[in-house]
C-alpha cells in the first residue's frame, strides 16, 4: 500500500494494518453475539419498556458491526458472512432460562470487559482506534443502561419496582416462570447428594451388603417427600404474605386514606412530578380505592403476582428430588458388595457432573466447571461418608 493510500485509510504500517484487521475481526463477532443476547432478552422480557430498551441495545450493536465492515473494507479485509457467526447452544439456554437480573448482570460484566480489552488497546491503526474510541463510549453507555435494567429504571424514568429496590431493598422484577425448572435442577442435586452419601456410608459399613437398597430406597423417598413438601408450603407461604400484605393495604387505604394519598403523592415525586403535580395525581387516584389499592400494591410492594403456584412447585421438586436421589441405588437391584459399590459411584459421579452441568444454566458459569465442581463435591462427600461406614463396620 502506497503512503497516502494509507494516509487516507488511517493506518501506518503493514503490521498495524494487520492488528487492526485482526482485532477487528474479533470485535465483529463480539458484536454479533451482543446482539443476539440482546434480541433473546427483548423475546422473553414482559414489560414492554424494557423490552424495546434491549431492542434498541441490540440495534446499536447492530451499528457497531456496520461500522467495524465499513473499517474492514476500507483496510482491503473481506467481510466474513454474519450468519457464520452464533452464540453457544448452552449460552442461549442461559439466557432463556436463567434470571433476567443474572443476565443483565452478565451482560454488564461483559460489556466492561469488552470496553477494556476489545476497545480500549490501541492497535497502531489511526482510524481504527479512533473508531473503537467512539464505539467505546457507546458500549459503556450500554452497561450503564444494563446496570439501570438491573436497578428497575428505564431509559432514565425509575420503574416501581426500581423504587421498591431503592426504598424498600427489594427485588422482585426479576423473577421468571422458569422459576420451577430452576427448583427441579436443585432438587436433582439434593436428592443426589444426600442419597449418594447414604449409599457410600451404608456401603462402607456393610461391604455393599442388601441393607444399602433399603437404606437408599428409604432415603430416596424421605428426600423426595421432603423437598414436595417443603417447596409446596414455601410458595403457598408467599401468597399467604402477598395476600396479608394486600389486605393490610386495603385496611390502611380505607382507616387513613390521606396519609395513603401523602405517601403517593411522595411516589410520584421520586418519579420526578413536582409536588403540586403529585399531590393532584395522588387526589385523583385516591378518589377510586381500588384504583388506589393497586397503585399502593404496585408501589409498596411491586406488584401482587410474585408467587409461584405451590402444586407445580411441590411436584417438579419432589420428582426431580426422587430421580436425582434414585440415581446411587439403582446397581444395589442387580448386583451385591464391590461390584454395587463400584458401580454406584461411577453413575453418581457422572450423575454429580450432569446435576452441576445443568445448574449453570441459571448460574450462568461456564458447564464444564460447574459440572467438575459438583463431581468434586460427590467425590468429597461420598469419601467422608464411606470412610465413616468403613470405621463404623458391622456385621451383616
Amino acid at each position: 500500500m502506497s503512503e497516502p493510500r494509507a494516509a487516507i485509510a488511517g493506518t501506518t504500517t503493514r503490521a498495524h494494518r494487520d492488528a487492526a484487521i485482526a482485532r477487528l475481526l474479533e470485535a465483529w463477532r463480539g458484536e454479533i453475539q451482543a446482539r443476539a443476547a440482546y434480541q433473546l432478552l427483548a423475546a422473553r422480557e414482559r414489560d414492554p419498556k424494557r423490552a424495546a430498551v434491549l431492542r434498541r441495545m441490540a440495534d446499536a450493536e447492530r451499528g457497531h458491526r456496520e461500522r467495524i465492515e465499513a473499517r474492514l473494507r476500507e483496510l482491503g479485509a473481506a467481510v466474513p458472512d454474519p450468519a457464520s457467526v452464533r452464540l453457544p447452544l448452552w449460552t442461549r439456554l442461559q439466557i432463556r432460562l436463567a434470571p433476567t437480573e443474572r443476565v443483565l448482570a452478565w451482560r454488564e460484566s461483559l460489556e466492561n470487559d469488552e470496553v477494556e480489552e476489545m476497545y480500549g488497546r490501541p492497535t497502531g491503526d489511526i482510524g481504527t482506534d479512533r473508531m473503537f474510541d467512539e464505539i467505546r463510549k457507546d458500549e459503556r453507555a450500554h452497561s450503564l443502561a444494563a446496570d439501570e435494567m438491573r436497578s428497575g429504571a428505564v431509559a432514565g424514568v425509575e420503574s416501581p419496582e426500581g423504587h421498591l429496590k431503592r426504598i424498600l431493598g427489594r427485588e422482585r422484577w426479576h423473577q421468571s416462570g422458569s422459576s420451577w425448572i430452576s427448583g427441579a435442577v436443585y432438587g436433582a442435586n439434593d436428592g443426589l447428594g444426600a442419597v449418594f452419601g447414604i449409599v457410600a456410608g451404608v456401603s462402607g459399613a456393610t461391604g455393599g451388603s442388601s441393607f444399602v437398597l433399603t437404606a437408599g430406597l428409604a432415603g430416596a423417598t424421605a428426600s423426595a417427600l421432603s423437598m414436595a413438601v417443603g417447596a409446596f408450603l414455601a410458595e403457598r407461604s408467599a401468597s399467604e404474605v402477598a395476600a396479608a400484605n394486600i389486605a393490610g393495604e386495603r385496611k390502611e387505604i380505607e382507616e387513613n386514606p390521606a396519609e395513603e394519598r401523602e405517601e403517593l403523592s411522595l411516589f410520584y415525586q421520586l418519579k420526578g412530578l413536582s409536588e403540586q403535580e403529585a399531590d393532584a395525581l395522588a387526589a385523583r387516584v385516591g378518589q377510586a380505592p381500588d384504583a388506589m389499592l393497586r397503585t399502593m400494591v404496585t408501589e409498596e410492594l411491586g406488584g401482587a403476582n410474585e408467587a409461584g403456584n405451590p402444586t407445580q412447585a411441590g411436584i417438579a421438586a419432589g420428582v426431580s428430588t426422587g430421580l436425582g436421589a434414585f440415581i446411587p441405588v439403582l446397581p444395589f437391584f442387580w448386583l451385591h458388595g464391590t461390584p454395587a459399590v463400584l458401580w454406584a459411584a461411577a453413575i453418581s459421579l457422572v450423575a454429580h457432573f450432569l446435576v452441576g452441568a445443568a445448574k449453570s444454566l441459571f448460574t450462568l458459569r461456564s458447564w464444564w466447571s460447574s459440572g467438575l465442581e459438583m463431581t468434586l463435591a460427590g467425590i468429597i462427600v461420598g469419601g467422608a461418608t464411606y470412610i465413616l461406614g468403613v470405621l463404623f463396620r458391622v456385621s451383616t
